[in-house]
C-alpha cells in the first residue's frame, strides 16, 4: 500500500460539509476582503499604448491615477455593499478591498495627453505615443 499524503484542496477528494465550510470562512472572505488584484491587459498599436484595468462595480471617482517620474500607478477600493437585509452569503467571490498597479510607461508616451474613461466596468487608459521627429532634409547640390 502507497501513503499518499491528504490534499483537501484537491478535487479529486469529496468535499465534506466540514472541509466546505473552512474553506468558505478562511480562504474566501478572509482573502477577498483585504485586497485584489484587478487584471490588467496591455495593448499597442502605431499611435498609442492601452491599458484595459478590469473593475466592475466601481465608480469613476473611485479611481486615483497618478504620473510620477515615468511610472503610472492606478489605485482604487471597491466596497461590499452595505445592504445586507435578509441576505445570507454562501458563497462569496466577488473580491473587494483596495488595490494597487504601477506600470512604468516607454519613453515614446506623451505624458501630456494621457486619458482615462471607464465604461462598462473597464477603466481604459489611453497612452498616446508621441510623434516622432524624422530628421531628413533635401540637400540641393550647387
Amino acid at each position: 500500500m502507497k501513503l499518499v499524503k491528504y490534499n483537501q484542496l484537491d478535487p479529486a477528494y469529496p468535499a465534506t460539509f466540514s472541509t466546505l465550510l473552512d474553506r468558505f470562512f478562511n480562504d474566501s472572505i478572509g482573502q477577498n476582503l483585504k485586497q485584489f488584484t484587478p487584471a490588467v491587459d496591455i495593448s499597442e498599436d502605431e499611435s498609442k499604448y492601452e491599458l484595459h484595468v478590469s473593475v466592475p462595480g466601481m465608480k469613476k471617482t473611485d479611481f486615483n491615477l497618478d504620473l510620477t517620474e515615468g511610472r503610472l500607478t492606478v489605485s482604487g477600493e471597491r466596497k461590499m455593499e452595505e445592504k445586507k437585509e435578509g441576505k445570507n452569503f454562501h458563497s462569496l467571490e466577488t473580491h473587494y478591498g483596495s488595490f494597487s498597479r504601477s506600470f512604468y510607461l516607454p519613453d515614446d508616451v506623451n505624458s501630456d495627453s494621457i486619458e482615462a474613461i471607464y465604461e462598462d466596468g473597464l477603466l481604459k487608459i489611453n497612452l498616446p505615443k508621441a510623434e516622432k521627429k524624422v530628421n531628413k532634409a533635401k540637400i540641393e547640390v550647387k
